[in-house]
C-alpha cells in the first residue's frame, strides 16, 4: 500500500508540475534529423534538440540528473545520459562549438566509467533506483534501451575523436543485446522464434515499442562501428520481428505503448504516439521495409482525427488509474 501511495504521489507531482520533473526531459518534440546518412555515424537519427537544452539538475561533475520527485528524487538515468550526449553531439556537428563536444564527451565518459557486470556477469548500465512498470523493479534494473542508446553515443564519439575507450566500451555493452534474459542479458526469443530486445526485463516480456525501436538503431550503429556479422544478423532478426508484429500495436484508432497483457491494452500517450510515428519513418529508411512507413502514415492519420485523440486520452487516463 505504501509503495502504491508513493507511486501516485510521484505521478501527481510529475504530471502537474512537468517543468520540474523528469517528464520535462522525456517529453520533447519528436523530430527526425534532416541530415543523417544511413551508412554513416554522423548526426543521430533524431535531433533531440529539446534535450540539448536541458536545464535541470546536475551532479557535482556536471552530469545531468532527472528529478522523479517523491521517494525517488534526483537520479542518474543512463538512458537520459546517453540521449543527452547524443543531443549535444548532434549540436556539435552543426555548430562545431567545442563546448557541445565537451558535453557529449563528459556524458560518454560517464557511460565508460559506469558499465558494470550484473549478477550473471553481463556488463550493463544499471538504474540505481526502484521503478514501477507493471511490477516494482528493485534498484539495479537494466534495459535494452540503455544499452542501445549508450552504444549509439559511444559509436559516434569514437568516430568523432578516435579515442579507443569509446570503441572498447561499446563492444562490452553490445554483449547484453545478444545475451538472453535468463543469462543476464536483454534478448528474448518468443515461441514463434521472434527476437525482441526488452526495455524492461519483466516476466512475461511486454515488448515496449519505442524502446525496441531506439535499441534497434543502437544495433545498427554498432554494426556500422565494427562490421561484426553478429550485429548485422541481430539487426535483421529484430527488424523482421517488428515487421511481423506491427499489426499488434495498431488498435484501429491509435497505437499501443506495449503488448503487456491485462484486461485493458496499454495505449500510447499522445507523446509516445507521435514518437512512434517519427521512429517508424526513420526505421523505414534504415531497413528499407515499406511496412514501417505505411504504419507511420496510418498512425499520423489517427493523430489528426480529433475524436481519436480524445478517445485515446480518456482511455489512457483510465488505464493509468487501474494499472500503471
Amino acid at each position: 500500500m505504501r509503495a502504491r501511495f508513493n507511486y501516485w504521489r510521484r505521478i501527481f507531482r510529475s504530471y502537474f508540475f512537468p517543468k520540474t520533473s523528469a517528464l520535462n526531459f522525456w517529453h520533447e518534440r519528436p523530430t527526425a534529423s534532416a541530415d543523417f546518412k544511413i551508412g554513416e555515424l554522423g548526426s543521430y537519427y533524431m535531433t533531440f534538440e529539446d534535450k540539448a537544452g536541458y536545464a535541470g539538475p546536475r551532479d557535482a561533475d556536471g552530469i545531468i540528473l532527472l528529478d522523479y520527485h517523491g521517494d525517488i528524487g534526483q537520479r542518474h538515468n543512463p538512458i537520459a545520459i546517453a540521449q543527452y550526449g547524443l543531443a549535444r553531439l548532434n549540436r556539435y556537428l552543426k555548430s562545431r562549438q567545442l563546448e557541445d563536444l565537451a558535453e557529449a564527451k563528459k556524458h560518454g565518459d560517464w557511460l565508460v566509467s559506469n558499465l558494470k557486470k550484473n549478477s550473471e556477469g553481463v556488463e550493463v548500465w544499471v538504474h540505481d533506483f526502484a521503478w514501477r512498470y507493471r511490477e516494482n523493479l528493485p534498484p539495479g534494473w537494466y534495459s535494452a534501451l540503455a544499452q542501445g542508446s549508450g552504444i549509439s553515443l559511444l559509436a559516434r564519439l569514437f568516430e568523432a575523436t578516435k579515442e579507443v575507450k569509446y570503441l572498447e566500451t561499446a563492444k562490452r555493452a553490445f554483449s547484453a543485446l545478444k545475451t538472453p534474459i535468463k543469462q543476464g542479458g536483454v534478448l528474448y526469443e518468443d515461441p514463434e522464434g521472434n527476437i525482441w530486445l526488452e526495455e524492461y526485463v519483466v516476466e512475461p516480456p511486454t515488448h515496449i515499442l519505442n524502446g525496441f525501436l531506439w535499441t534497434l538503431w543502437g544495433v545498427w550503429d554498432y554494426w556500422l562501428l565494427t562490421k561484426e556479422e553478429s550485429a548485422y544478423s541481430l539487426f535483421k532478426k529484430c527488424a523482421k520481428t517488428l515487421v511481423v508484429n506491427l499489426p499488434r500495436y495498431d488498435i484501429g484508432f491509435w497505437s499501443l505503448y506495449d503488448l503487456s497483457e491485462q484486461a485493458m491494452n496499454m495505449i500510447a500517450s499522445p507523446f509516445y504516439h507521435r514518437l512512434h510515428i517519427v521512429q517508424l519513418g526513420i526505421t523505414a529508411r534504415l531497413t528499407n521495409e515499406l511496412v514501417f512507413s505505411e504504419y507511420a502514415e496510418r498512425w499520423a492519420g489517427y493523430e489528426k482525427n480529433p475524436v481519436y485523440r480524445i478517445i485515446s486520452i480518456v482511455y489512457k487516463a483510465v488505464f493509468k488509474i487501474f494499472y500503471f
